[in-house]
């Protein structure tokens, strides 16, 4: 008879990994306390000892898990806004399931850090009004991963099968940004 291997310790990464695979997979909708405790093979009370405020904290944690992106500072601002645009969209296209979230809930925590940190670095590298401007880029990126999934089918109960990455919706993205960046510098 094989050895039980011991179970894997409940953590709050590992809640977070199992909230963002059922609410990619099968939508936020179907994301219920419960169901996250059968996928990780605990009881679902388990899991608020690591999200004491339990299903409001575990929204909040997968927003802010997906939004919390970082990048190095490149060499010029445009180059660190069109790093930052990228990996979010990125971040945000690689998790379908929590868009709604990211574009609902306000920047908390690591998300807040990271708007800060974008701010500092557009600023120190010339951009004037970097805080609108991280707005700015902020809402195309949101926009655009939404107008992407929403042509992907990813949330239609009907479709069998999903695009989960376009080419066109890659030109796009590089073309609105382009348009974006030319715009900020011309204000």
């Amino acid at each position: 008879m094989p050895a039980k291997r011991p179970p894997v310790p409940l953590s709050r990464e590992r809640i977070i990994d199992a909230a963002l695979h059922i609410a990619d997979s099968q939508g936020l909708r179907r994301l219920t306390m419960r169901r996250l405790g059968d996928a990780l093979e605990v009881e679902a009370m388990a899991i608020y000892h690591h999200l004491p405020c339990g299903k409001e904290a575990l929204m909040d944690a997968l927003a802010e898990h997906v939004t919390a992106v970082q990048v190095e500072r490149g060499t010029t601002w445009e180059d660190t806004a069109r790093a930052w645009c990228r990996a979010g969209r990125e971040a945000l296209r690689d998790h379908p399931g929590v868009l709604a979230l990211a574009l609902t809930k306000p920047p908390k925590g690591a998300t807040a850090l990271a708007i800060r940190e974008q701010i500092d670095q557009l600023t120190d590298l010339g951009l004037p009004d970097a805080a609108e401007a991280v707005r700015s880029l902020r809402a195309f990126v949101f926009g655009s991963v939404a107008v992407e999934v929403q042509a992907s089918g990813w949330a239609d109960p009907e479709a069998d099968t999903w695009t989960r990455r376009d080419p066109g919706a890659d030109a796009d993205f590089e073309r609105g940004l382009d348009a974006l960046l030319r715009g900020l510098t011309s204000s």
